[in-house]
């Protein structure tokens, strides 16, 4: 998929997954003459590539694919429209301009466009940020890297592995062992239910895999591969259990080493760049989109989200983006309240790009209300009954004509 890459363009996408490539495929449609997708992987397509399941492009394609065959037409797309990908291509600096400092086989270079879209997706949670004691034997993998295994190079990397965690991507887990007659030891969760929405639960007994609520995994032991792993229990209870492997699934954390290490702004609570709604960063040549901004959504949304944010680079290209000096910061108060997306808020804008809303997420199982104060009055609020890594929109809407800052979101909770 290697092209010849020019030095610069109109908008150069970093990341060649669903959000890049649906970025880069609308950019074109709405007439902007040079995209580059700058993607460090041999093919683009990002994660998708790896997931030989359905189901993916029902939004997209409105059909239902496997993985890599959505991978594949996402790129087709792009590369249809016009777009230039230019794969084995490592961005290395995100800096003023917007320059990029690049690597790729040829050696090092800068690549400036007029503006840059941020598409770099996310990363599990590593064992080590998990605290997970006991030795290091091979056999510890994440989703990716085991998807990565069988899906691409066609290995079977163990028998009976244990799955940490029940997101949707420990189901995806699962179905990447079931594909190669892998059969999991165990699903293991530390809450009381399982991450992923009902009937998520069922999935295991049908397998024939038991699943572990109220557990933890505090050990793994072995010498050159996983032996065992030590669970322990909420009454505090441990057991050994054997096993060959263990997948850590989830936990997902927005992939923004790039970010961290440049001028943009970072919000600690999401773990990406401080955006407004219209996905622009702090420096207002640099836009963001898909799961940097947030952990974890779906292939679909990133998708989505990459065609929204293009409108708005094409606006900003055009003269038509507001000045971001007059925008409004958010914040979500108060400890069940994780993280708030965008963090700023323009009033002013173009009214074709007024739709959207804030995406919230919770820390633990939460009833009550939640409410937007501006300049200290309330605005806005709405009953909410939900649970951790579910989906909490609020139209932009809510924000009122002449709202003052601060814009803050808290929760009202229920007395139980």
């Amino acid at each position: 998929m290697r092209t010849d890459r020019p030095d610069h363009c109109d908008v150069a996408i970093v990341g060649g997954g669903p959000a890049g490539l649906a970025a880069a495929t609308e950019l074109v449609a709405l007439g902007v003459r040079s995209v580059v997708v700058l993607e460090r992987e041999p093919v683009a397509g990002g994660i998708p590539r790896h997931c030989g399941h359905y189901p993916f492009g029902v939004r997209e394609f409105r059909r239902v694919l496997r993985g890599p065959d959505y991978a594949a037409r996402l790129v087709a797309r792009a590369q249809a429209a016009g777009v230039t990908i230019a794969s084995e291509t490592t961005v290395t600096a995100l800096l003023p301009g917007p320059r990029l400092a690049v690597s790729t086989p040829g050696g090092v270079c800068e690549f400036s466009a007029r503006a840059v879209i941020l598409a770099t997706g996310v990363r599990e949670a590593s064992r080590a940020a998990r605290l997970i004691g006991g030795e290091k034997p091979g056999g510890v993998l994440s989703t990716g890297a085991l998807q990565s295994l069988v899906y691409l190079k066609g290995l079977r990397p163990f028998g009976h592995p244990v799955i940490l965690g029940t997101e949707l991507v420990s189901f995806s887990a699962l179905m990447t062992c079931r594909h190669l007659g892998i059969r999991p030891a165990a699903m293991i969760e530390p809450a009381a239910r399982t991450t992923a929405r009902w009937p998520s639960a069922l999935v295991p007994a049908l397998f024939g895999v038991p699943l572990h609520l109220d557990t933890e995994l505090v050990a793994i032991h072995g010498e050159s591969r996983v032996r065992d792993v030590v669970l322990r229990d909420r009454a505090g209870r441990e057991r050994t259990l054997p096993t060959d492997g263990v997948v850590v699934s989830g936990k997902f954390l927005p992939e923004a080493s790039l970010v961290r290490a440049s001028h943009l702004d970072l919000d600690p609570a999401s773990g990406g760049p401080v955006v407004d709604q219209f996905g622009r960063c702090s420096d207002p040549g640099y836009f963001a989109a898909g799961n940097l901004l947030r952990a974890v959504e779906t292939s679909g949304w990133s998708w989505a989200e990459g065609r929204r944010v293009a409108r708005t680079v094409a606006a900003g290209l055009a003269g038509r983006l507001p000045d971001p000096g007059g925008g409004l910061p958010l914040a979500a108060e108060g400890e069940a309240l994780k993280y708030v997306v965008p963090q700023r808020f323009v009033p002013a804008g173009p009214s074709d790009l007024g739709g959207g809303a804030f995406q919230l997420r919770v820390t633990r199982a939460v009833r009550g209300r939640l409410t937007l104060s501006a300049g200290g009055a309330e605005v806005w609020s709405e009953a909410l009954d939900t649970l951790p890594e579910r989906r909490i929109l609020v139209p932009f809407a809510a924000v009122p004509a002449g709202a003052a800052a601060p814009l803050v979101f808290r929760i009202v909770e229920a007395r139980r």
